[in-house]
C-alpha cells in the first residue's frame, strides 16, 4: 500500500523573462515546459494536496476549531504564542499572524488546485486529466469550506491569476462560496474512484459525498445532506472501529472508519511529518503543551452512577489518575488546565524526544462516526426524531462496547452498568441537544467544535463563549480578513 506524500513541493515559474543564455537551464520547469505530461499532472496534483498537511504551524486549524471554542485554551507557557490567546479571547486584531498564516496556506492550496484544473496541456492524456481535475476540485472545495467557515465573505478565485484583475478579487457572499463548493464536490464525485487503496490519502467518491453532506448540513439543507450520505454509503464500505482509539493510533489509523484523512510521514526530505505531535505534547517530552482541554469539555462526558466515565474521555485526553501515552502515570502539572491531549500524539517508542515534531499520525478530517451523527441531526431537524435514534445510538453503542474489545480498559470484558444507554426520547428539542453534545464528545479535538457553535446560532454560541471571553456573535461570527490581504488586494474593503 502506497501513502501519498503530500509534502512534495513544486516550484513553478509563472512568468517569463528575456532570454540571456543561449542554452536552456536544465532541471527547472517553467510555465512553458510544465503541465505537458501525465507525470507533470500527477506532480502538480501532489503539490495541491500539500497545504492541507499539518507540517508546519502555518496550518493551525486547531486554533480556530478548538482554542476558539469552549473546549480548550491556548495552553503553553504564559506569553508564548500570545496571538493564539488573542484569538481565544476574541481580542485579536487583523494583523494577527495566525489569521494570515491559514489564509495564505489555504489560498495557496486553492491556487495550486486551479492550476491543475485549468493548465493541463495537450500532452496530458484525457484519462489523467479526468482523474486529477476531479481530485483538484475536491481539494479546492476542502480549502474553501474551511476558509468560508473561518472568514465568511472571502474572494472566490476559480482560475489561475494571469492579470491584476484576476489577482485582486473582491469578496463574495457566503452563499455564493458554498454553492461553488457544492458544484465542485458534485463534479468531483461524478469522476472520483470508489476507492484509492493503492494511494491512501487520495480523494474518493465517498470523501466528496461526505464533505458535500457536511456542507449541506451547515447550510441547513437537510434533505440534500441525507441524499449525499446515501450516496456515500452506497459508494463505500464504512463501519465504526470496535475501539474508538484505533482512529488515533499509528498502527491502526488507516481503517474502515476513515472517510478522508490528511496524510503524514516522518523521516522524509522534504519534510512530511505532523508537527502537532510536538505542539500538543508535555514539556518534558520536548513539547509545547498547547491546545489544553478545559473542565467544561470534561463535564460534557456522561458517567454512570458509579462514576465510570464514557471511555471516549480517556481516549481523548489524560487526567489525574490515568495513564499517559507512554504508560506512565499522568501528572496534571504537565498542563495549565490539568488535562493533556492524547489525540494527535504518539508515544516515545514511535517518535522519540529528539524528533518530536516529526510525527506520522494522520489528521482524520471525517470519520464514519461523523457521518452517522450528521444523519441523526438531519433527520431530527426534518421532524423525524424516531429515524434519528438509530445512527445516534450506533455511535453510543460503539463507545460503551469498547469494554468488550479493549483489554487495556479496567473492567475489560463487561460493559459497566448504565454506561451510555440508548437514547429513546422523541422530543425534537431534547434530541437536538443530545445530538449536539454527542458531536462534541465523539469529535472532540478534531477541529470541528467552534464551527459547530457558530452554525448553532447566536443564542447557543454566546451561552458557551461569552462568560469567559469577549465573544459577541454579531462581531465575531467570522474572523476578520487579515490586514495583509486588505493591503495588497485593491478590491477588498475592510
Amino acid at each position: 500500500m502506497k501513502k501519498i506524500l503530500i509534502s512534495a513541493i513544486i516550484i513553478l515559474s509563472l512568468g517569463s523573462c528575456s532570454k540571456f543564455l543561449d542554452e536552456e537551464m536544465q532541471g527547472i520547469y517553467t510555465s512553458q515546459t510544465f503541465y505537458k505530461t501525465d507525470n507533470h499532472a500527477e506532480l502538480a496534483l501532489t503539490a495541491a494536496y500539500q497545504p492541507m498537511a499539518f507540517s508546519s504551524i502555518n496550518n493551525a486549524l486547531w486554533v480556530f476549531g478548538d482554542v476558539a471554542s469552549d473546549d480548550a485554551i491556548k495552553g503553553g507557557n504564559p506569553g508564548d504564542q500570545s496571538e493564539i490567546e488573542f484569538i481565544e479571547q476574541f481580542t485579536y486584531t487583523r494583523d494577527n499572524g495566525f489569521l494570515l498564516n491559514i489564509w495564505k496556506r489555504y489560498y495557496e492550496g486553492i491556487s495550486r488546485s486551479n492550476d491543475v484544473i485549468h493548465r493541463l496541456g495537450e500532452g496530458v492524456s484525457e484519462e489523467m486529466k479526468t482523474k486529477v481535475v476531479a481530485e483538484a476540485k475536491f481539494l479546492r472545495a476542502y480549502y474553501y469550506f474551511h476558509l468560508v467557515n473561518i472568514f465568511g465573505e472571502i474572494p472566490l478565485k476559480l482560475v489561475p491569476a494571469y492579470s491584476t484583475e484576476e489577482l485582486h478579487v473582491g469578496v463574495s457572499p457566503v452563499d455564493v462560496i458554498y454553492q461553488q463548493i457544492v458544484d465542485d464536490l458534485t463534479d468531483a464525485a461524478a469522476q472520483l474512484p470508489e476507492s484509492n487503496s493503492f494511494q491512501v490519502g487520495r480523494a474518493t467518491k465517498a470523501a466528496a459525498f461526505g464533505l458535500l453532506a457536511k456542507v449541506e448540513l451547515f447550510r441547513e439543507n437537510y434533505d440534500a445532506c441525507l441524499n449525499a450520505i446515501e450516496s456515500l454509503e452506497s459508494n463505500g464500505t464504512f463501519a465504526l472501529e470496535d475501539v474508538y482509539s484505533n482512529n488515533f493510533n499509528w498502527l491502526t489509523q488507516d481503517n474502515q472508519e476513515v472517510v478522508f484523512a490528511v496524510q503524514h510521514l516522518s523521516g522524509q526530505e522534504p519534510f512530511a511529518g505532523n508537527v502537532m505531535n510536538q505542539w500538543f505534547a508535555p514539556q518534558h517530552e520536548n513539547g509545547y503543551f498547547f491546545n489544553a482541554p478545559v473542565q467544561a469539555f470534561v463535564d460534557a462526558f456522561e458517567k454512570t452512577p458509579a462514576d465510570i466515565y464514557d471511555p471516549r474521555l480517556d481516549y481523548t485526553l489524560a487526567r489525574e489518575g490515568s495513564k499517559w501515552i507512554n504508560g506512565e502515570d499522568y501528572d496534571p502539572a504537565w498542563s495549565p488546565t490539568g488535562y493533556s491531549l492524547r489525540k494527535h500524539q504518539q508515544p516515545l517508542n514511535e517518535i522519540p524526544v529528539g524528533t518530536k515534531g516529526d510525527g506520522d499520525l494522520d489528521y482524520i478530517f471525517m470519520r464514519y462516526a461523523e457521518v452517522l451523527l450528521m444523519k441523526a441531526e438531519a433527520r431530527n431537524e426534518l421532524g423525524r426524531p424516531i429515524d434519528a435514534l438509530a445512527p445516534l445510538n450506533l455511535v453510543r453503542k460503539r463507545a460503551r462496547e469498547s469494554y468488550l474489545y479493549d483489554e487495556n480498559l479496567q473492567g475489560f470484558g463487561s460493559i459497566p452498568e448504565e454506561l451510555l444507554p440508548d437514547i429513546t426520547t422523541l422530543i425534537q428539542n431534547e434530541l437536538r441537544e443530545i445530538i449536539r453534545n454527542e458531536r462534541r464528545v465523539e469529535l472532540g479535538f478534531e477541529f470541528h467544535r467552534f464551527f459547530d457553535l457558530m452554525r448553532y446560532g447566536k443564542t447557543y454560541a454566546e451561552s458557551k463563549l461569552s462568560n469567559n471571553t469577549s465573544f459577541n456573535y454579531d462581531q465575531h461570527r467570522y474572523f476578520s480578513i487579515p490586514q495583509n490581504e486588505i493591503d495588497i488586494n485593491l478590491n477588498i474593503n475592510p
